[in-house]
Formats: C-alpha cells, structure tokens, sequence
C-alpha cells in the first residue's frame, strides 16, 4: 500500500488480537446485547481453523436494529486498507472494514466521488455491500451493488473466492444487500464516480403540502440527487409541507475559487449525554419542523455548498442519537411502489398523523428499478424513512402500519429494522429462496450469523 495512504489510516495497534466484552447496540440504541467482540487485522482472523465459532460480522455500528448484533462479533474496522487506487479511471480497491469517510479522504483531492452513499460516511465498505445501501439517486444511478467490479470473500470453511457482476453471479447477488449471512467480505472494489469540484450545486423547493410535494418529484426527475423532508405534524392543508432538495456536482466554471477539490474540514458539535425521554415531543419537534421550513424565505432557492452539507448533514452532530434518550428510538423505512399521485405516501402518513404518532425526521426519495441483490431492499416507488421515539404504544402501532405496507406491495429495510416479524419479511423479500439457496452452499452450519436472522429466520433451516 502506498506510504501515504497508510499514514491517513493508521491502524490500532492497543486492540491487535483482542477480544472485549462489552455492551453494543446499533446506531438506533435499540436492542442493547452483551457481547464478545473481536477485532481482526488479516482475513486470518476472521475464523480461527481449530477453534470455529458462531460470529456476526460487524462494521462500525452504523446500521439500525440487530442487523449486526450477536453473542460473538467479529469487528472489521480495524481491517482498513486501501489496497489499490488508479486515479486515472477511478477503480478503487480496499478492504471491508475501511470507512467511508476515509475513502472520501483520499479521492475528492484526485477528483472522484463515491458512486452511491446513504446519509452517513462512518459506515464501512463492507457494511455497504452487505446492505446495498442507496442514496438520492437511487432513480437515477442505482444502489451501490450497481457500481461494484468485485468482491473477495471468504466462506465458513476459510474458502476464498471472487464474485461479481459476470463472475459467480449467484453468490455476488447474494453477498449484495445479504446481510453478512452469506459470507466474510474481505476485499471490495468499485468504480468511482469523476468530479470536477467538491462542491454541489443545490436546488431548494418548498411544498406547502403533500400533494403539492409529489409532482415536484416527477417534474425534477432529470436532476441526479433529489430527497425531501417532510414535516409530520402540520395540519389541516398544509399536512406534509415539506422541502425537495435537488443536487448535481457542481462544474469547474460554477465555483469561484482556487481549490475546487478541497475536503471539508467543518466543526463538529457533540452531544454528551443522552436527553430525557421526554425532550422530544410534539412542542419541541414542532418547533424544529417550523424553523427549518420557514429558513427558506424564497419557495426556490438556489445555492452552491460542499458535499458534506449536502450528502452529510447530521455528521456533523456527533452522538445525534443520544437526543432519543437511553430508550433509544426506531427508524421505520419502507419502499411501496408508484400509484395514481402517490396516494399510497399520503395514506400511510395520514394514518401515523391520525394515530398521534410522532416522528422526529421524516425523509422522503424515489428509488428506480430492483438492484441486483436478492433480498436488496429497493424497488421502483418511494422510499420513506421515519425516526419514532420508543414510547408505549409505538410497536403495536408499527405491526398494523406492516400490514400497509404490505396491502401496497412494499417492503421494509432490513438494515434499519429492529422488530419486523419473519411472515412480514418472508412475504415481501421474493428473492428470499435463491439467497437461500447459496447460502447453504457458503454458509452450511450457519457461522456468520446474527440477532436478524434469529428472527426473521433468513437462513434456511438446518
């Protein structure tokens, strides 16, 4: 590896060979597990040969739920090199545990973006295989399983092997959005995106209502990048006001300054502690929903701001979800295909207004077609994704909200849920008996595994 590049990403040399047992949790705080995790610095480490034991695959923690969660983890983050970079085309190669943010480190100044990021840059490599995550341009470019040249894994027999689009087809699409229930990613290489700035050229639109917000989608269709909030608690006519965000990288002759390509180096605020239970209510998300509406004087607004403002917002808030409380929250993210003006969205988020539900964000974007994964969770429609206190009444309440989704044809993420049951996931997820299918030839005795699957029973039985 070049000398510069293991200068930006030294490794942890304290936790070599380790094992710590520790209370975890997923970003959500929700469920809490006691564990014993492992760190791993070569693929070596991953399964000991004369002493194999059922494991969970873990990133940094970033996804919700128990996706990673379980009585053994293997922690990959200190499994972080860059392997190979070609600045000329954009071919980039690093192992799983590396995070996206030092990626994005060392390819902005070379002029290449990552091809598809979610909300966050602190998740790893790995983890956005193993959830195929999406971004605001799912419409436009596809999940991140759409962008990957090949895959190194490892199997339960310490087997390594390559897959990819036009190599071990079968297994690539199980490893895709598969939940680290397949096999060990070692190594992932992916083709960057070429930019010319760091900068992106923004486009803000206000909505005074639902209605008024979904055509804004279809008539902005061409842009690369669109996502909206959505205020949940405004009644009446103005139900769903809401702010349409449009993006494209910015051009060399759009930005007035030397340094086109520079990193952003912003101020970070942490939140210490975590708040009570009863900070986040109708009053205070009240307030919030109409300051951040009503900060747009203009119902359009154009702007140029870095990708980090842009791609990144609550980066810059460390420990965002201790404002949840101890309690932690759920993020409820669901996909339902395209209808007669978007009718399904509008019912779905009149049912939770109605219901006295509360919830802090709301998020809303179009996805294209299916991604190659066979239980990735995009599909053509809207995408919407909700952050619900804990409180009494909430799970009941989301167990009726399933059996919406599913009478409109959707499916819930799995890297974002927490307490889905497995009839809901074995109904909607139709790719469910080819994912199967390989996994019983990768992963026979079920060694990587996790609190998800022991749930939604994902695996096949033994």
């Amino acid at each position: 590896m070049p000398k510069k590049y293991s200068k930006l990403l030294p490794l942890n040399k304290s936790s070599k060979n380790r094992t710590v047992k520790k209370e975890i949790s997923n970003w959500n705080l929700y469920p809490k597990v006691d564990a014993e995790e492992k760190y791993i610095y070569s693929s070596s480490d991953i399964l000991n040969s004369q002493n194999p034991f059922i494991s969970t695959l873990r990133g940094n923690g970033r996804s919700y739920g128990d996706a990673s969660l379980g009585e053994k983890t293997i922690n990959t983050t200190t499994y972080n090199k860059i392997l190979k970079f070609d600045s000329q085309t954009g071919a980039f190669t690093a192992q799983s545990g590396i995070l996206l943010a030092d990626i994005l480190r060392v390819i902005i100044p070379k002029g290449w973006f990552l091809p598809v990021t979610p909300g966050t840059k602190f998740i790893t490599l790995g983890g956005a295989v193993s959830s195929d995550v999406h971004g605001k341009n799912h419409h436009s470019e596809g999940g991140f399983s759409k962008h990957i040249i090949s895959l190194s894994i490892m199997d339960e027999t310490r087997h390594k092997m390559y897959c990819g689009p036009t190599e071990n087809v079968n297994l690539f699409k199980s490893i895709c959005g598969g939940m680290g229930l397949v096999a060990a990613i070692l190594e992932v290489s992916i083709q960057l995106k070429p930019i010319e700035t760091s900068f992106i050229k923004q486009k803000q639109i206000k909505a005074s209502n639902l209605e008024a917000l979904l055509p804004l989608f279809e008539q902005n269709t061409h842009y690369t990048y669109s996502v909206a909030w959505i205020d949940c608690l405004k009644k009446g006519k103005h139900y769903g006001r809401s702010i349409l965000m449009l993006g494209e990288h910015a051009k060399k002759d759009e930005i007035n300054r030397k340094d086109k390509l520079s990193l952003v180096v912003s101020k970070k605020i942490n939140i210490p502690f975590s708040f009570p239970s009863f900070s986040l209510n109708k009053l205070t998300i009240g307030l919030f929903n109409w300051l951040y509406y009503n900060k747009n004087l203009r119902k359009e607004q154009n702007s140029i701001t870095n990708y980090d403002s842009f791609f990144y917002p609550l980066d810059n808030l460390l420990n965002w979800n201790r404002i949840y409380g101890k309690k932690g929250f759920i993020q409820y993210q669901f996909v339902i295909p395209k209808d007669d003006g978007g009718k399904g969205i509008i019912h779905i988020l009149k049912l939770i207004s109605n219901k006295g539900m509360t919830s802090f964000l709301a998020v809303l974007k179009t996805m294209g077609k299916e991604d190659l994964g066979y239980i990735s969770f995009p599909k053509e429609g809207y995408t919407l994704a909700l952050d619900f206190p804990i409180k009494k009444g909430l799970f009941e309440f989301l167990d009726e909200l399933d059996q919406e989704i599913l009478k409109l044809g959707g499916r819930l993420y799995l890297a974002k849920d927490a307490r889905m049951d497995k009839a809901t996931f074995h109904q909607t997820y139709e790719g469910i008996s080819d994912f199967q299918a390989t996994s019983k030839i990768t992963n026979k005795n079920q060694t990587f595994n996790s609190d998800l699957n022991t749930r939604l029973a994902i695996l096949p039985e033994k």
